[in-house]
Formats: C-alpha cells, structure tokens, sequence
C-alpha cells in the first residue's frame, strides 16, 4: 500500500461491478436493458454510474486503437478474430485491462446495451505497445431466444474495446450468417487472448 501511495508501483485492478452515483441509480449491472439506459422520458433518476463495469485508474495513462476484424461475415456456427492496439503513453510503466465488448442492437428478445466477450491484462514500458487478439467462437454470441432454448441468431453484432464498459473508443461490427443455430450445448465457453509486442 505505501509502495503504491508512494507511486512506486502502479494500480492495474479493474472493478468487477458498477458503482451507482446515488442509491436510486438504477440499474446496479452495466448488462442491463436499453430502456433501462439514461431515459429522461421515462424516468428522472440517472442511472448513470459514478464508477463502471471494468473502471480503474493508473498513473500512467493508456490508448486503445486500431480495432480490427478478421473477417465481416461469420457462419452463426464460425469463429473471428478481434485485434485492438494498446499503448502506453505516459512516462511511467503500467498495466492496461483491454476489454472486448459486443453489442446485439436487433434480436428476438431483447439483449443487454453490451456484454463483455474477453479482456487482456497487458504490462507495458513507457512508450511501449502491443496488439491483442480475440479469438472469439460464435457460442459467445448464443442466448436464450423466444421458444426458451439458447440460440445463435444471424443478424449484426457490433464490437467495442476499450478500458471499461463506458470507455470504448474504437469500433467494429460483423455479420453472423446463415440459419438461426441450437445452442443449447455451448462447446466455447472461453475466448483465448493472444498478445503481440510491437
């Protein structure tokens, strides 16, 4: 703890919920509705977050760039990569948490405003930066549809990484195709992350 007041080592811990501004800050989770999003006609309260899903801080600052997708169209039973640039731009070493967002914007029940797919623990130098990569299986993508069983549905995903679930500065989407797939046995559960230092 001195060592870190004392900033010879650097904060790199990320929070694994959302803190509310106030206690009617609903909702608590960032996997929440779109209606429940900042709505003013509906509701005068702002759910607005004082910290969000994956927030932390550093004494160095980081930038995340250069998202890129390996592919456009993906079988709804496919895989892709997803590869975002990290960098450390301050003066001081440090650890970025790169995190891996998607975002189903039309489906047949309604889908959280986004859900974290994977993240990356990076350690870099002054100066120093890495890509990483996401090797994501369309399973990661499966949810319970309208007839109760876990489905993939063909449709536009979109992709955002960044440092936190409100921190995503780049952008990316795909396009699952074929018919819609039965989930119900989900065979990749984890997305493997690859890191590659410049």
């Amino acid at each position: 703890m001195a060592q870190l007041l004392a900033g010879e080592a650097n904060f790199s811990g990320k929070l694994p919920v959302q803190i509310p501004i106030t206690p009617g800050g609903q909702p608590y989770t960032y996997l929440h509705a779109p209606l429940a999003d900042r709505q003013s006609w509906l509701s005068n309260l702002d759910p607005t977050p004082a910290f969000p899903f994956g927030h932390g801080l550093s004494y160095t600052p980081f930038e995340i760039d250069e998202l890129a997708v390996d592919r456009e169209l993906v079988p709804v039973d496919g895989e892709f990569t997803v590869a975002a640039r990290v960098r450390n731009t301050g003066e001081v070493a440090g650890a970025e948490t790169v995190q891996l967002y998607a975002i189903d914007p039309v489906a047949q029940v309604t889908r959280p405003v986004r859900s974290l797919l994977g993240f990356a623990k990076v350690t870099l130098e002054p100066g120093e930066q890495a890509t990483v990569r996401f090797h994501v299986h369309t399973d990661r993508l499966a949810f319970a549809g309208l007839g109760g069983r876990r489905i993939v549905e063909p449709g536009e995903i979109l992709l955002e990484a960044g440092s936190s679930s409100l921190d995503t500065p780049v952008r990316g989407a795909i396009r699952l195709v074929g018919e819609e797939r039965d989930a119900t046995v989900l065979r990749q559960h984890a997305v493997p992350v690859s890191v590659e230092r410049a």
